[in-house]
C-alpha cells in the first residue's frame, strides 16, 4: 500500500525507538521525521503534514492520550497508531476513543513495524476514498437542488400564474364546466411547487446550512404576521386564529425565514385539519429560561399510534382519510428547531384537537433589547 509520498512521525521519547523505526521505514522508501516529546510532535505535524504518526503514550510533558486528541483537530484524515511498554486493555480503549487505528507495544520487531504501518496506511486510503465519495455525494445533490429549483419549480410558476390569469377571465369568457377543471388542475399544480419548496428546504437543512445563520432574534415580529399571512386559508375553512402572546418576550438565537416557515407550517395544519368554525390559538409565554410557543387547534386530533411516527421523512399523518400532504412538513419543522437547540413535543387526541409545543433557549443579555 505504500506510495512515493507516504510520510509517517514518529513521537517518542526514547531516542532509539525513533532511529530504529526511521532506519526501518527510510529502508523502505517512506519520508520520515522524528520528535521527542508532544510539543514537537504537533508542531511537526503542522509542518511536515504526515499521514501516519506513531505516538508514544508515556512521554514527559504532553501526554500521548492529549497528542492524538490534538491530531484529530489538525488532521482528521491522518491515522494514528500508539507504541507504549505500558499496553493493558484501559489505555488501548482509551487511545481507541481517541481514534487511533492501532496499538503496537514494545518490544516490536521490523516485521511487526511494517504489518502495523501497512494497515495504517491502508486505513488511511479508506478514509481518503470515503471523504471523496461523500463530497461527490453532496456535490451531486447541489446539482440535484438547483436543477430542481431552476428546471421544475420556474416552469411550474409559469404554468400557475396562467391559471390564475385563465380564471381571472382576463383572456375570455370561461364557463363553469372549464372553471372547475382548471381549479382542480391548479390545485395540482400548487401541491408540486409546495412539495419542491418543501423539498429544497428539507435539502438545505439536512445539509447543516442553518446553523451558521443564526442570530439574536424575537419571535413576537413572527408570530404577529402569521394570522394575515393565513388569513385567506382561515377564512375559506371557517376558522379563527387566535392570538396569546404578551408584549416581551426574551431573544432567542434563530434564522427569522426557517422560524417563521416552522410556525406557518403549524398553524396551517391547524387550519386544515379542524373543525367548520373551530379555532387555532398561537401562544407564547417564558418558562425556565426558555421561549416556550404552543400551536393548538380544536381539529380532529392525531391516533395516538400515529404520533411516535408524524416526524419522519416522508410520513404523512392521514386523518379523515386526507392525502393533500407531502409527508416532508413536519419533518422540517422538526430540523428547524434541532437547528435551534430547541424541543418540539406534542399531545393529540382524535376529536379534541392537537398541541405543538415548541421551547427555544433564550439569549439573557438580549431579553427585551428592542
Amino acid at each position: 500500500m505504500k506510495t512515493e509520498n507516504d510520510k509517517i512521525l514518529i513521537i517518542d521519547d526514547e531516542q532509539y525507538i525513533c532511529d530504529s523505526c526511521r532506519q526501518v521505514f527510510v529502508k523502505d522508501g517512506y519520508q520520515v521525521d522524528i520528535a521527542n516529546d508532544g510539543i514537537t510532535g504537533l508542531r511537526k505535524i503542522k509542518e511536515l503534514k504526515p499521514h501516519l504518526v506513531f505516538v508514544d503514550l508515556k512521554m514527559p510533558g504532553m501526554s500521548g492520550m492529549e497528542v492524538l486528541e490534538e491530531i484529530k483537530k489538525i488532521d482528521p484524515t491522518i491515522v494514528s497508531v500508539v507504541i507504549t511498554g505500558y499496553a493493558t486493555i484501559e489505555s488501548a480503549v482509551e487511545a481507541m476513543k481517541r481514534e487511533a487505528c492501532d496499538f503496537l507495544p514494545k518490544p516490536f520487531n521490523p516485521d511487526e513495524l511494517r504489518l502495523v504501518t501497512g494497515r495504517a496506511l491502508k486505513r488511511r486510503k479508506l478514509i481518503l476514498e470515503t471523504n471523496r465519495i461523500r463530497e461527490e455525494k453532496d456535490r451531486m445533490k447541489e446539482n440535484f437542488i438547483s436543477m430542481v429549483s431552476h428546471q421544475l419549480r420556474t416552469p411550474l410558476v409559469a404554468v400557475q400564474q396562467y391559471f390564475e390569469v385563465i380564471l381571472g377571465g382576463m383572456v375570455g369568457s370561461v364557463s363553469e364546466e372549464q372553471k372547475n377543471m382548471l381549479n382542480r388542475s391548479k390545485i395540482r399544480i400548487d401541491e408540486l411547487i409546495r412539495l419542491i419548496k418543501e423539498w429544497l428546504d428539507f435539502a438545505k437543512i439536512d445539509a447543516n446550512k442553518l446553523v451558521s445563520e443564526l442570530k439574536p432574534t424575537d419571535l413576537i415580529p413572527i408570530l404577529s404576521r402569521i394570522p394575515d399571512t393565513l388569513q385567506s386559508l382561515a377564512k375559506q375553512n371557517n376558522v379563527n386564529v387566535k392570538m396569546d402572546i404578551p408584549k416581551n418576550l426574551a431573544f432567542i438565537s434563530g434564522n427569522v425565514n426557517t422560524l417563521e416557515q416552522v410556525f406557518l407550517n403549524l398553524v396551517e395544519n391547524g387550519i386544515r385539519y379542524n373543525i367548520d368554525g373551530g379555532n387555532v390559538t398561537i401562544a407564547a409565554q417564558m418558562e425556565n429560561g426558555y421561549v416556550k410557543v404552543e400551536i393548538s387547534d380544536t381539529g380532529i386530533g392525531i391516533s395516538q399510534h400515529e404520533l411516535p411516527f408524524i416526524f419522519d421523512q416522508f410520513y404523512q399523518v392521514n386523518p379523515g382519510n386526507r392525502t393533500d400532504g407531502t409527508g416532508l412538513g413536519l419533518c422540517i419543522v422538526k430540523r428547524v428547531i434541532d437547528a435551534h437547540s430547541g424541543e418540539i413535543k406534542v399531545t393529540s387526541e382524535p376529536g379534541r384537537g392537537t398541541v405543538f409545543s415548541i421551547l427555544l433557549p433564550e439569549i439573557k443579555e438580549e431579553k427585551n433589547e428592542r
